[in-house]
């Protein structure tokens, strides 16, 4: 009697279907948080061919201060004026060692704004400051 009762049969064969389906639900899920993850506010830098990398600004602790194309500032992704940003940024530097803060500005911004918000963050007691580039892609400069 080899026929009845419906047993099943026992694979050892690993089933991958759903690791695969796990490991592309995480791979969505990073592709669309990643873009999120920038700090403070978006501006569209200005793009050199010789930059200096400065992973410090990637830090969660950086100071970083945007400057947008219609003149407006921002530390982190909170919008200020030139006092607002002199009297903040003295703070946050105030009891740290390295007292660098990142500036990073959009490349349709003032000149004069940019010298403005360089300026203040100066007279915050501030002894480097950074400014963010984006790096020149080689099929562009040819």
């Amino acid at each position: 009697m080899s026929g009845g009762g419906g047993r099943g049969e026992i694979s050892s064969e690993i089933n991958v279907t759903p690791m695969a389906d796990v490991m592309l639900v995480l791979l969505i899920i990073f592709m669309v948080v990643t873009p999120m993850l920038q700090k403070g506010a978006t501006v569209e830098m200005a793009k050199t061919a010789n930059p200096i990398d400065m992973k410090e600004a990637d830090r969660d602790d950086a100071v970083l201060i945007a400057v947008t194309r219609d003149g407006n500032y921002f530390l982190g992704l909170d919008r200020m004026t030139l006092e607002e940003i002199n009297r903040k940024v003295g703070d946050m530097v105030s009891s740290r060692l390295d007292k660098t803060v990142y500036v990073k500005s959009d490349f349709r911004a003032k000149y004069g704004s940019v010298v403005q918000v360089v300026d203040t963050i100066r007279s915050a007691g501030v002894d480097r400051i950074g400014l963010l580039t984006e790096r020149l892609d080689d099929a562009v400069r040819q």
